[in-house]
């Protein structure tokens, strides 16, 4: 995991999920990610530096997405932007895992500006998570 002296500031987030024990699987045993602090309620996670908590919260909002490429994006989503060869080692990790990808892993933009990999799916709790890694970086806000 990368150090926490970081000249970027690190975020905090919180999601809800509906069962702790399947979430410390995904997180920890699927994602590979250091669990912190936790209660009988929430866990906190190391996400490459950032503070992840899973918070114990049954009951889910409806589910939306939105038209992207040919694909239904769900909305919201967060996750993290890789190298191009970290996201293929996490793409084969999640396959390894039998992750069920709400969106393969495929390139968007190829050979244009902001050419991009990308990959959609969901923790147990339905959280959706897009991890993605640019050929470029500079061009990560790119127009």
């Amino acid at each position: 995991m990368p150090s926490t002296d970081s000249p970027i500031p690190r975020f905090h987030l919180a999601v809800p999920v509906d069962d702790l024990t399947a979430a410390r699987r995904f997180y920890g045993e699927v994602l590979g990610l250091e669990q912190g602090r936790s209660s009988e309620t929430w866990v906190d996670w190391n996400l490459h530096g950032h503070q992840f908590v899973t918070h114990l919260a049954p009951g889910r909002a409806q589910r939306i997405h939105n038209p992207v490429d040919g694909h239904d994006v769900p909305v919201p989503h967060f996750g993290l932007i890789l190298t191009i060869p970290e996201f293929h080692v996490l793409a084969d990790r999640l396959r390894g895992a039998g992750a069920a990808f709400v969106i393969e892993p495929y390139v968007r933009f190829e050979g244009e500006v902001g050419e991009q990999w990308t990959m959609f799916l969901l923790d147990p709790a339905g959280n959706a998570l897009e991890f993605k890694a640019f050929a470029d970086d500079s061009q990560v806000f790119a127009t």
